[in-house]
């Protein structure tokens, strides 16, 4: 299990934050998030949290239990993201290992819910080709519906 560092969670928040005011280099901030410890939470079966939009699975991380906080309120989860089950995982596994793993096109949103939210979609240059919908991997067919809900990674 990873664990979070609070340096790489600064980096990549002020990575996130450039982007967002418009100075920003998308290809820092993935670099950061690859390095970056995250927490991702479970559903009710114990899988990663996930949705579907727009024909493609989005898996949910944060960068710390404060956002995971806030989005487990905004959910309707009781208490805190520590009420809520998660697991730390660190960027790069879930870019490279998780992403591929899931049937369908699977991305990653970070702080989802948030001030400043990071998608990494599954394209090249993010996730390995054989993930990625602009090189041929993977199609929206593949698995990913466009109704959203949670569940856990679909292999």
């Amino acid at each position: 299990m990873a664990v979070t560092d609070l340096a790489s969670i600064t980096r990549l928040a002020g990575e996130v934050a450039a982007i967002h005011e418009g100075r920003g280099r998308p290809e820092a901030a993935i670099g950061e998030f690859r390095r970056t410890a995250v927490l991702v939470p479970l559903d009710e079966r114990g899988g990663l949290w996930t949705t579907a939009h727009g024909g493609v699975w989005w898996i949910h991380a944060f960068s710390d239990e404060s956002a995971l906080a806030r989005f487990a309120l905004a959910r309707g989860h009781a208490g805190s993201g520590s009420g809520w089950p998660f697991v730390s995982v660190l960027g790069a596994r879930l870019l490279d290992v998780v992403v591929p793993a899931v049937a369908g096109p699977t991305g990653v949103a970070l702080d989802v819910g948030g001030e400043t939210p990071f998608f990494l979609p599954p394209v090249a240059g993010i996730v390995p080709e054989g993930a990625a919908v602009d090189a041929g991997g993977v199609t929206a067919e593949d698995g990913a519906g466009g109704e959203g809900g949670t569940g856990e990674a679909r292999r």
